[in-house]
């Protein structure tokens, strides 16, 4: 059986100008160990995708379609339920760990909260399961103390806390938003090598949800590209890496920097992609992304794309994709 399936996921929320369409129609699967990688601007609905899956919307959030965990639809659960799922089933790794974590409460007993709920372990048991999962992020008892605030420790230290909450029950699923953002580039790596060998060990399915698209192509095999809350490109990582479709997807790979670029003789502006995401109540008819998009024709402004099959499971949502001759 799928461990994951999300069938035409949408959520509106409220605003300012009203209830807003903030996903639209999401579908993707995953089957146990699987890993998937979802990418996009701010603002273009990866985090509240991720929220969904967790049932952690904000109040009034209207979600249709479902979110099915090995074939039990999470979205008509109740809450008792649905933290029954939460921590054990599924783990987070929250993008801001300064944030995500409890400033007056001891590291030690953050990481026992999931433990105490959802695990029938006596007083010792729990310690131990501390102790191991202290040790296997890199923060050894014996250096870092359960009784440590989070202030105590660096942004790297704190990440590996949010961590060790995030897999205290081995979950089916870990979903790691953002886990590096904000650290430096060595402590980024330890942390992306640590998640990689925990899910690997523990056979987990990991969503990788990040900007950075080096990232993606370090942790995942498969990859989502989402803009305004809808996927536009999907398939494994190593087919939109070496071909890509969608002018959106070719976008991001262009504006990442070239390792040795500034000391080549007559070197072009990094490229960027024109304008900016546009706010919920003025995103455009047809495909949100043709005023940005140079390819753009009248039947993009006027009818939104359907998705296209490109191979057995790389699709693209788009008139114009970028074929051939088009990319030379």
């Amino acid at each position: 059986m799928t461990l994951l399936q999300v069938q035409d996921l949408s959520i509106t929320l409220n605003t300012s100008h009203g209830p807003q369409e903030v996903i639209s129609q999401i579908n993707f699967s995953m089957d146990a160990g699987e890993t998937l990688g979802i990418v996009g601007e701010s603002g273009c609905g990866k985090s509240i995708t991720a929220l969904a899956l967790i049932s952690l919307l904000p109040l009034g959030s209207q979600v249709k379609g479902k979110i099915l965990l090995e074939g039990r639809d999470i979205l008509t659960l109740n809450s008792k339920k649905i933290c029954s799922i939460r921590g054990k089933r599924i783990g987070m790794i929250f993008q801001e760990p300064r944030t995500a974590l409890n400033p007056v409460k001891q590291i030690g007993s953050q990481i026992c909260e999931s433990i105490c709920l959802h695990l029938k372990l006596n007083r010792k048991q729990r310690l131990e399961r501390v102790r191991e999962l202290m040790d296997k992020v890199g923060l050894p008892i014996g250096r870092f103390p359960l009784n440590l605030y989070p202030h105590q420790l660096s942004g790297g230290q704190r990440q590996r806390v949010m961590i060790a909450m995030a897999i205290a029950c081995n979950p089916n699923i870990l979903i790691a938003d953002e886990p590096s953002t904000a650290l430096d580039v060595t402590v980024q790596e330890q942390i992306l090598e640590l998640i990689g060998e925990l899910t690997d060990s523990s056979k987990m399915a990991l969503i990788m949800i990040s900007h950075n698209l080096g990232v993606i192509a370090q942790t995942t095999k498969n990859v989502m590209i989402m803009y305004t809350g809808k996927i536009v490109e999907m398939g494994p990582t190593p087919d939109i890496f070496q071909n890509m479709l969608h002018p959106y997807t070719q976008g991001l790979f262009a504006a990442i920097p070239r390792a040795g670029a500034s000391a080549r003789p007559g070197r072009k502006r990094l490229s960027s992609i024109p304008g900016q995401v546009p706010e919920l109540h003025l995103r455009p008819m047809g495909c949100n992304f043709a005023d940005r998009c140079s390819r753009a024709s009248k039947r993009c402004k006027e009818k939104e794309p359907m998705a296209t099959r490109v191979s057995d499971h790389h699709r693209v949502w788009c008139y114009h994709p970028l074929l051939g001759k088009d990319k030379r």
